[in-house]
């Protein structure tokens, strides 16, 4: 990939005899050489990869905001504020009961004409190697694909759209809220987008948009399939969904209304472009659902045609049972 590397720097969180959390500060930046610049690279595609990322910016008053601001002016270098985030980082961590070892990194890059900065915690795990006397020696390696305590800021969006509520970035992380919670405070920052809810808008959109139109079921489901491969396929790129551009695939109403106009005239408050989520774009071709130890998915152009749901009974029919089921079912009666 296209990366240019600015800086990037390396500390040691670790926890000493009292189990309290300290980091050990590195004596200089890395050299800008051919392992740190793919150390680099491979950060930003997986943190590229990772899904659920939430999305915000600084409060007004943010103390982050200030040493990055400093940063950009000159005012300060990158290995000072390599330190005041470091320790910054360190005692906000301190707080959460997720805190752990790890190597602390913060990067500073470009990548597509775009700047970045990114801040995280590598996890560290040991492994076994066998050396060239063929004995077996223990050895430390960085495990990237489980970093989920990162957060990345768009320096270019930073400097030229200070109104922007997406030119943070954060990896929620599987604990939940509380990674949120702890990038937020620790950056001093607002949520921002709400990547499901524009998502949900822009579903209920699409649902309306059909109903209005009065297309036939076929045409629906059609029209449903295409919304859905688009952004299926911007999910694949790691793209976004830009709204005028889904519009410009979509066909128009017989008065010549596009998605986008009919999306402007009724209301409906959708960025411009955002990330797609998986579980909400699925629901446009199926039908899902999980609970009490049922879970149920099919294409929605069973539905009326295989599949029948009565609300008044809560019942749901199906005509059809897929091989396997029905092998299972009827080696089990």
């Amino acid at each position: 990939m296209s990366l240019h590397l600015s800086h990037v720097i390396l500390h040691q969180l670790q926890k000493n005899d009292s189990e309290e959390l300290v980091i050990n500060f590195r004596s200089a930046a890395l050299e800008n050489d051919a392992s740190s610049e793919n150390l680099v690279a491979e950060l930003h595609r997986v943190f590229h990869s990772k899904a659920g990322k939430g999305f915000g910016c600084f409060k007004s008053d943010s103390e982050f905001q200030n040493w990055l601001q400093q940063l950009q002016a000159g005012e300060t270098n990158f290995y000072d504020f390599s330190l005041q985030c470091g320790t910054r980082l360190k005692d906000e961590l301190a707080k959460y009961p997720f805190a752990d070892e790890g190597i602390f990194v913060v990067a500073e890059y470009q990548s597509l004409a775009t700047e970045y900065l990114m801040i995280g915690i590598i996890p560290s795990k040991q492994s076994m190697k066998v050396t060239e006397g063929l004995d077996i020696s223990a050895t430390d390696y960085l495990d990237l694909s489980k970093m989920d305590i990162v957060a990345r800021i768009d320096l270019t969006s930073f400097q030229t759209d200070k109104e922007s509520n997406r030119y943070l970035s954060y990896i929620k992380g599987r604990v939940g809220r509380k990674v949120a919670d702890f990038f937020l405070d620790f950056l001093q920052a607002d949520v921002g987008l709400d990547v499901k809810q524009q998502n949900q808008v822009l579903m209920q959109a699409v649902q309306d948009f059909c109903a209005d139109s009065k297309l036939e079921k076929e045409e629906a489901i059609q029209y449903k399939k295409q919304v859905y491969d688009y952004c299926n396929e911007q999910i694949k790129s790691g793209d976004e969904v830009e709204v005028r551009e889904l519009s410009g695939e979509l066909p128009a109403t017989q008065d010549g209304t596009s998605f986008i106009d009919f999306t402007k005239e009724q209301g409906y408050e959708l960025e411009d472009s955002f990330p797609a989520d998986r579980g909400t774009v699925r629901k446009l071709t199926k039908y899902v659902g999980a609970g009490g130890g049922l879970n149920v998915s099919f294409d929605s152009m069973l539905m009326g045609e295989r599949i029948f749901y009565d609300p008044e009974t809560d019942t749901l029919t199906i005509k059809g049972t897929p091989p396997n089921l029905r092998d299972q079912l009827t080696r089990n009666q």
